[in-house]
């Protein structure tokens, strides 16, 4: 029997990688005589990057770049450079993992240092920048990004909006006029983890904001800011961008971006599997096993171990997923991709230990499940 391991990281707990290391540590402690094959994988949030140049063989190109508070930190990004391929992580730059809890706030937090990525990529002569989204410190509708590569925001009495996006309801023109050239020479593919739209109960500010440290009130000011951004947008352009699938995440970034960069946003787990040749290692496997922290309904809208299922079952294949916590009714859709799926957690007990003891417990559920099979 050969199983290929193809998990997604563990939220705040434990990389695919390591993940990956402890189901196939666990799989040869047991009684089942198999072969493994260890595919990690990810679908736009944090440690795409690494993925991404760990399956396709390239480096990290440090950098200097502002923080989601504009403080000065080391960044790094990706670099193919065989094809000119920079692999952008805004989680790198922008992301929560570089704020502590108490500095969470989506009203002041900016994408700029993002941009400043952006910028370190065409100065590569990058072809293609691939841009992963996932694990955001912000709601400002990308407009740190694209203030970075040169397009300025005023309000009504021609001031630039320095302040955003709190600043961004008093919008009223956006000049792109100083907007970097290289970009329409440039391909940049945003890799989503969401279909979540710009606007609404389901968009940016409502879904995302608590989140990243958003008060309901704030939340508020948040909407009024990407509303006024799509108004203004709408009428100077015709386009809606409250109108774009996976619009939404990030804060905003992909439609933002889609109207202003012509970047393409795409399921980040389908176009990571794509181009890394998993269906190759389909072909190989008589199983399948998979997982990530948290198994919910989020999970079947596309995240890593639903693309990773949906694959397998085109081959047939049975597939299980490991998750830290279960919470997805038994039954279709997911019995439809998932043949079972196993907490790794004997009992839910405190979730700051069953964290700390990630690798452990789920080299034991995968020792267990071999045993089984």
């Amino acid at each position: 029997m050969h199983i290929l391991i193809a998990p997604n990281a563990f939220k705040n707990s434990l990389d695919a990688s390591k993940v990956a290391e402890a189901i196939n540590k666990g799989l040869h402690k047991s009684k089942l005589s198999c072969t493994t094959t260890c595919f990690p994988v990810a679908d736009g949030g944090d440690g795409t990057t690494d993925l991404l140049i760990d399956h396709l063989g390239g480096q990290l190109i440090p950098t200097i770049v502002n923080d989601p508070l504009k403080r000065k930190i080391s960044s790094s990004f990706g670099w193919l450079e065989k094809d000119k391929i920079a692999v952008v992580e805004l989680a790198a730059a922008s992301g929560l993992r570089l704020l502590k809890t108490d500095e969470y706030d989506p009203l002041i937090t900016t994408t700029q240092g993002t941009g400043e990525l952006i910028i370190e990529a065409l100065n590569k002569n990058a072809t293609r920048i691939i841009l992963c989204i996932g694990g955001s410190a912000t709601v400002d509708g990308g407009t740190g990004i694209l203030k970075a590569v040169g397009i300025k925001f005023f309000d009504a009495e021609k001031n630039e909006l320095n302040s955003l996006p709190s600043s961004l309801s008093s919008l009223a023109e956006i000049d792109t006029t100083g907007l970097d050239k290289r970009i329409a020479n440039t391909e940049i593919i945003i890799l989503c983890d969401v279909e979540n739209p710009l606007l609404g109960p389901n968009g940016a500010a409502a879904v995302f904001g608590p989140q990243k440290g958003a008060s309901a009130k704030d939340v508020e000011l948040l909407e009024t800011g990407l509303i006024k951004l799509r108004d203004v947008v709408l009428s100077k352009t015709g386009k809606d961008m409250a109108l774009i699938k996976h619009g939404g995440a990030a804060g905003g970034v992909a439609a933002s971006l889609h109207t202003f960069l012509n970047a393409r946003p795409v399921n980040g787990i389908d176009y990571f599997l794509e181009v890394t040749g998993f269906e190759k290692e389909l072909r190989k496997a008589d199983i399948v096993i998979t997982g990530e922290g948290s198994i919910d309904e989020q999970t079947l809208q596309g995240k890593g171990p639903f693309g990773v299922a949906k694959r397998a079952k085109e081959f047939s294949l049975p597939v299980i997923a490991f998750a830290g916590r279960v919470a997805i009714a038994p039954g279709q859709p997911s019995q439809q991709y998932f043949d079972r799926i196993i907490s790794i957690n004997e009992n839910e007990g405190d979730l700051e230990v069953a964290m700390k003891n990630t690798y452990m417990n789920l080299e034991k559920a995968a020792e267990r499940l071999g045993d089984l099979l």
